[in-house]
């Protein structure tokens, strides 16, 4: 229906425009282009409103098109089209809810108060269990990677380790020395016999090679890119972005968080100088699930469905009688129902009695999240937010601060990472809950990329991550409320200008 409504009024503008060039009254052609102009800002303003967006979405569209229509008119047809993800994501939607059921977890309340969990950290997880079926492990063991040294160590270790199959997912895959070796680890794995798929994000990794690609395919690794566009500039697939970074082994060790594979990961690249980021390894129970979001997305490519046993018989060894706290992969996208992670962290940081600590490097969130960390701050609770002190994009970093001068008067104390570029993307609540993943605090992973997270509930792991955040902090100025109050003009300009965009960063 609301396409429908699009192509009749893009017809009538058509139709329009038409009458006014043959000149019917006299028109001049600036007056024809200001009078299309008109149209198409009404037409769009009609067509948002019909789609019962957010109203903070709707009022920024509206004021983009109203500033800048000509480009506003562009940026809608290229990022703004939302009945393009439901008819190309309804059928992926339905198609995954009946796909791996036997995973999919019965609450049973005994478990949870048999661990004493707070009622808060038992409601958080029945959420995360109802708007994204994610299966609650209580047999799972989960390490913190802190940046690429660790992280690309263990991964490179785990991987000539395989034995039956190698399943790997990023949004960025590079073409270089780090990308080369765990290529050349894939290509002989698959030789030998261990069923290797290997799938990226067709944007993400659009410098990628093909002759990289088919270096691989032609050793037997089945590779896979998510979301191909055949035209970057001018393609409404430039959103909806696969931004997941997924890695399993032989369903007994899984590998998530915040790392692509590239050599600036590994802080080799001058521009961006130290890399500051964490991701995780994963056994036990908790794997099978991360198995069953990368063979969701595998099919949703390849259509291939693999229905062998192999990939979800887990080589547990870790002691049943063992206490590893909760664990819950979740995933997110634009294929679901709900805004899984936006929920998840309104619920955490609603749910906080103590303190909230974020680390994030793009923070543009809506107006429910804004809200809720400062009535959290007013209320007296510890509210930290760890942010880059440099940018690695301009507009999302200027957007960012735009939203800094009403946390810092609410009580948020903002800390800038000075030591190098901070990719971490964390969220810590009262020492006991944490989220690890590839969400950011932006409007991009709340609606438009597909994610992963890790929700651990009192969980070793979570002592480390905040050992790793105090330490950050360290490496961190904290903002002063009234220098940062004396920037100039011109940036806050901008800064304001950049919000604007809030909808497509």
């Amino acid at each position: 229906m609301r396409r429908g409504m699009q192509i009749t009024l893009f017809l009538i503008m058509l139709l329009t425009l038409g009458y006014y060039i043959n000149d019917t009254f006299g028109r001049t052609i600036a007056t024809t282009l200001s009078i299309l102009t008109t149209l198409a800002v009404l037409t769009l303003a009609i067509i948002i409103f019909m789609e019962n967006r957010h109203p903070s979405s709707t009022m920024a569209w509206l004021l983009i098109l109203a500033l800048i229509p000509v480009l506003g008119f562009v940026f809608y047809l290229l990022f703004g089209q939302n009945y393009r993800k439901r008819r190309k994501y309804s059928k992926k939607a339905k198609r995954d809810k009946e796909e791996y059921t036997f995973l999919k977890a019965q609450w049973i309340e005994s478990q949870y108060t048999a661990r004493e969990f707070t009622t808060e950290q038992r409601k958080l997880l029945l959420l995360m269990n109802r708007i994204s079926s994610s299966t609650v492990s209580f047999s799972t063991e989960t390490k913190v990677l802190t940046n690429g040294e660790e992280t690309f160590s263990a991964l490179l270790h785990e991987l000539r380790m395989a034995q039956h199959h190698i399943h790997m997912e990023y949004y960025i895959y590079r073409d270089d020395d780090i990308g080369r070796e765990i290529q050349q680890i894939l290509i002989e794995k698959a030789k030998a016999g261990v069923h290797v798929r290997f799938m990226y994000d067709a944007v993400g990794s659009v410098y990628l090679k093909k002759s990289f690609v088919r270096e691989m395919c032609e050793a037997g690794v089945q590779v896979a890119a998510f979301g191909p566009v055949r035209f970057h500039l001018v393609s409404n697939k430039v959103n909806y972005r696969n931004h997941r970074k997924i890695v399993v082994i032989d369903s007994s060790v899984g590998f998530m968080g915040g790392l692509n594979v590239g050599d600036e990961y590994l802080s080799r690249n001058k521009t961006y100088g130290f890399w500051r980021d964490t991701h995780m390894i994963i056994r036990g129970e908790a794997v099978q699930t991360l198995q069953a979001i990368f063979l969701k997305d595998w099919r949703h490519m390849t259509k291939e469905k693999v229905v062998d046993p192999k990939y979800f018989v887990s080589c547990n060894t870790l002691n049943p009688e063992a206490e590893h706290g909760a664990v819950q992969i979740i995933a997110s996208g634009p294929d679901q129902e709900f805004q899984t992670m936006k929920n998840l962290f309104f619920s955490m940081v609603t749910s906080a009695q103590k303190s909230i600590w974020i680390a994030t490097p793009y923070f543009v969130p809506d107006e429910d999240l804004l809200t809720a960390l400062k009535v959290a701050a007013l209320s007296g609770l510890d509210i930290r937010l760890l942010f880059p002190a440099k940018p690695d994009r301009w507009l999302p970093f200027l957007a960012s601060h735009s939203y800094f001068p009403g946390l810092i008067e609410s009580g948020v104390k903002i800390y800038e990472y000075e030591k190098g570029f901070l990719h971490s993307k964390l969220v810590i609540v009262d020492g006991e809950i944490a989220t690890i993943g590839t969400t950011n605090m932006d409007m991009r992973s709340f609606y438009l990329n597909f994610e992963v997270n890790a929700l651990l509930v009192r969980t070793d792991s979570i002592e480390r991550l905040v050992t790793d955040f105090e330490r950050d902090l360290q490496s961190a100025a904290r903002i002063n409320e009234e220098q940062f109050k004396k920037r100039k003009k011109r940036t806050r300009f901008l800064e304001s200008l950049a919000r604007l965009f809030s909808p497509l960063l």
